[in-house]
């Protein structure tokens, strides 16, 4: 029988290239300091680097102030109307949003979204990014109406500047199809669905993780309309 309490081969190689990034991270930050100084926009972008890492582990706690010093930075350096500093309004959004803090975070969404589509215009990725990032709380909260008009057009964006076959696209159909299921248009919810699935086996392959779980919800949705 399998000890559980020992760490899998895997995942203790997962460990140590996290450790090493994280050294990374904190090797170049402090040269940057060094060398550039605290007031610098690479200072910035390293805060920022160092706190994405510490946020994809979900140590939210040593992320949180890494990102607002990025983002004070950015302000500083750059001024307010700045591509940099809506991603970094974005950042701390999607910081609080993972912990529930929707609140906190739907302000920040928000300046960020207005930023994007002042900045960069309204046919650019960031700003596809941003309506599914604050359509994304949205749903959390249960707010379906608000969040429908930001899904379709982060879709319709991500189609027209990305091409009907790309990833993205294919989350932005199973986001939607997941949204009708919550209101209960399951009719609507399943041709997107497979639409979803159907990008996500010619461009990332079967076995992928989005593949697997775009099939996984396609499934549930047919299992639940037969039950």
């Amino acid at each position: 029988m399998q000890d559980l309490s020992k760490p899998k081969k895997s995942e203790k190689s997962y460990e140590k290239l996290v450790s090493y990034a994280e050294s990374i991270y904190i090797k170049a930050l402090e040269l940057y300091q060094r060398l550039l100084g605290e007031q610098h926009p690479d200072v910035a972008s390293s805060y920022n680097h160092l706190a994405f890492l510490y946020d994809s582990q979900g140590r939210y706690t040593e992320a949180e102030p890494l990102y607002i010093k990025a983002l004070e930075l950015r302000q500083h350096l750059l001024g307010e109307e700045h591509p940099s500093v809506a991603t970094s309004y974005n950042n701390l959004a999607l910081l609080y949003s993972s912990q529930g803090w929707y609140t906190e975070a739907e302000p920040l969404y928000i300046t960020a979204l207005g930023l994007r589509l002042r900045l960069l215009g309204e046919e650019h990725p960031d700003v596809a990014l941003s309506f599914n990032n604050l359509a994304h709380l949205y749903t959390y909260q249960g707010r379906y109406t608000e969040a429908e008009p930001l899904l379709i057009k982060a879709l319709e964006l991500y189609q027209r500047l990305l091409g009907e076959e790309h990833p993205d696209v294919a989350l932005s159909f199973n986001d939607l199809a997941g949204l009708y299921c919550c209101l209960g248009r399951y009719t609507e919810a399943e041709p997107l669905f497979i639409k979803a699935l159907e990008i996500a086996s010619l461009s990332l392959g079967e076995n992928h993780p989005n593949t697997i779980t775009f099939r996984k919800n396609l499934k549930l949705l047919r299992d639940y309309r037969q039950s």
